[in-house]
């Protein structure tokens, strides 16, 4: 064992490396009897490709570049494909990206548009297809733009003709029921195909605070008919929906302070467990019924592990596997579920589990370790001491490297990660972003600060009216915890986040003297300039809980925005933004840099051009990383090995 300083230690995990494997398959589901789902490709332009595992065990993508299968409808998007297995291949039908018009594909042939492009606003968005080869249409939730603002909009439950009838022809798109709300997502349709349920919610609640579960009689005229409200409310949120095989209404509400599962309104398996999670996407799934009448779950308190649920007995048995975090996309078909999962020791790849045997297997995007995974990190979850006495959950991230150790006495440097969201949670699992820190001598904590899910609504709302505070207080009460255990060198702590996370740092570093610098990623930077008209619609009303009603508190507003206190800014820090990015704009940047201008604060303003609100493209994943590590290397004083190119502070 080589003894070198910390941020010294050579590593074959790079910046490309890490940005090789940025992301994870999403949107899983079956078209007969093969899988299919969607995967990132950080190579070729951070398209989402269609990917599908054929009868013989092979994975080959579905659609050519430069065809992307994601949608925008609410911003951070919603399932944008489907498909149906035919004797003559499958029929699929997906939103591409670049237009966000629908699309019908079937072998042999091109993708040809089934919806418009409208010269309005930001035009037609869709997501949650589902086709229904019975009346030649494909159901799925429309987003309407109206006007040229981000508020002009409306959502509704359409179908849209499979004959290419609407291509041209807004009007020839079916609304199956009335505009009646802000928000909704999909309607599921009962077995015998007689009812259909959804969810919606309105401004100013977001879905985790309140929505409403919708059922309604499915007319001869194919349009949805008395609907009613069956749960849900102003203070429950209902996170998804289904039927199960006999007809019974499923759904995951917290009205109980958990998300736990219910049938028709009776409990299934009452436990101080989370069985859903935040509706930041429309389609996501935790759970998915069985033809017989078993129910696939995600559950845990914190990490959500898939397992198998009993109505009968509210039993539930977890599938066996090397896996302990699974992401909120989960398909049936017979006695076969799929889900996407990982570990500390793995990335996301598809399992397939066959209930009828308990056997669990990796089946696609599997993980293969591009490095010896001795370089990989050897995280720990841990409880911490908030304020108050409250708990504060983290995960450490030591530095580690299989041949290299510090000298004695030397404590390493910390980088605190503060999640995005802020209403989300990290996940425990396998990241080369974070690898690429510890494996050369840096430590990495990640906060599921207060206003986390996955520990109950209680633990979620301590952010309510407190975000900038109950945020910033918990990152820093584990960042001093680690300083004053001995497993972080209290002069060397940073802090970084992206979006929510880019607010929670750029807040701990104009109001603590804490961080030594930090690295800010398309950020909120002034609450003022964020709401209605400043930004998308699906957010424009969140402060209203995150820090209150506007009208009522309007200086609570100036006092939380770091651009309010600039001025009191000292430390280094890196500002990373994307130039398209619609939900954090680039003006909250640029207003929060004329703040500190003549400061003689030393940083440094990166943009990248056809970037939006997070990064997908390989180049600019690598420029970020590298940046941030020189950011680091300067500020602590290390000399990293390989060297990379210098990050130019201005002041």
């Amino acid at each position: 064992m080589q003894t070198q300083p910390y941020g010294s230690w050579p590593s074959p995990i790079d910046a490309a490396l890490a940005a090789a494997h940025d992301g994870q398959p999403e949107w899983v589901g079956y078209v007969g009897d093969e899988v299919w789902w969607t995967e990132p490709r950080p190579a070729e332009g951070g398209r989402r490709a269609l990917v599908r595992r054929t009868a013989d065990g092979r994975e080959e993508p579905v659609l050519p570049a430069p065809w992307n299968v994601r949608s925008r409808v609410i911003e951070y998007g919603g399932r944008p494909w489907t498909a149906v297995a035919g004797d003559g291949g499958p029929l699929v039908v997906f939103t591409h990206f670049a237009d966000q018009r629908l699309y019908r594909w079937e072998p042999g042939g091109e993708p040809r548009p089934l919806t418009p492009v409208s010269p309005v606003g930001d035009g037609l968005r869709w997501a949650e297809p589902r086709v229904d080869p019975a009346r030649g249409e494909v159901w799925c939730v429309l987003e309407e733009y109206t006007g040229d603002g981000p508020d002009d909009v409306r959502r509704v439950l359409a179908a849209v003709p499979l004959d290419g009838s609407a291509a041209e022809d807004r009007a020839a798109v079916r609304e199956l029921t009335a505009a009646r709300h802000r928000f909704v997502t999909a309607a599921r349709l009962s077995p015998d195909g007689r009812r259909a349920a959804w969810l919606a919610w309105d401004h100013p609640r977001m879905p985790w605070d309140g929505t409403e579960l919708l059922v309604a009689e499915v007319g001869g005229d194919g349009l949805l008919h008395e609907v009613r409200t069956v749960a849900g409310g102003p203070e429950e949120a209902v996170a998804q929906a289904d039927w199960s095989a006999d007809g019974g209404l499923l759904y995951a509400s917290d009205r109980g302070g958990w998300w736990n599962l219910y049938r028709d309104g009776t409990p299934l398996c009452p436990r101080e467990e989370e069985f859903a999670g935040p509706l930041w996407k429309l389609g996501l799934r935790w759970f998915a019924p069985l033809d017989n009448g078993l129910i696939a779950v995600l559950h845990g308190r914190g990490p959500a592990v898939l397992g198998i649920l009993d109505p009968a007995s509210g039993e539930v048995v977890d599938a066996a596997g090397p896996w302990t975090e699974f992401a909120p996309t989960l398909a049936a078909h017979g006695e076969r579920v799929v889900a996407v999962g990982a570990s500390p020791r793995t990335g996301y790849e598809v399992v397939e589990l066959d209930t009828g045997t308990g056997r669990a297997r990796a089946i696609g995007a599997r993980h293969r370790d591009t490095v010896d995974p001795a370089y990989h990190p050897r995280p720990t979850a841990r409880t911490f001491t908030g304020p108050g006495g409250r708990e504060v959950h983290a995960h450490v991230y030591p530095p580690h490297h299989p041949a290299r150790t510090a000298p004695d006495g030397e404590l390493p440097p910390y980088v605190i990660w503060a999640h995005g969201g802020p209403t989300s949670r990290v996940p425990l699992v396998l990241d080369l972003e974070i690898a690429y820190f510890t494996s050369r001598g840096i430590g990495v904590a990640e906060v599921n600060y207060g206003g986390s899910t996955g520990y109950g609504r209680a633990y979620r709302e301590r952010l309510r009216e407190q975000w900038g505070v109950v945020d910033v207080e918990d990152c820093a009460a584990v960042a001093r915890a680690l300083a004053e255990e001995g497993t972080a060198d209290p002069d060397r702590l940073a802090i970084r986040g992206g979006s929510a996370g880019g607010w929670t740092t750029a807040a701990s570093l104009t109001t603590t003297d804490l961080y030594a610098c930090g690295t800010i990623s398309y950020p909120i930077f002034d609450l003022a300039t964020w709401g209605p008209g400043d930004t998308h619609d699906f957010e424009s009303r969140y402060l209203e809980s995150l820090v209150g009603p506007r009208a009522e508190v309007p200086e609570r507003y100036a006092e939380r925005s770091p651009t309010t206190h600039a001025h009191r800014l000292t430390a280094p820090f890196l500002l990373l933004q994307g130039l398209d990015d619609v939900i954090c704009p680039p003006a909250q940047c640029e207003r929060f840099l004329a703040r500190l201008r003549g400061r003689g604060v030393p940083h440094a303003y990166l943009t990248f051009a056809g970037e939006g609100h997070g990064f997908r493209r390989a180049d600019t994943i690598v420029r970020a990383l590298e940046a941030e590590l020189s950011l680091y290397a300067q500020v602590f004083g290390l000399d990293p090995t390989p060297a990379v190119p210098k990050l130019e502070l201005v002041t």
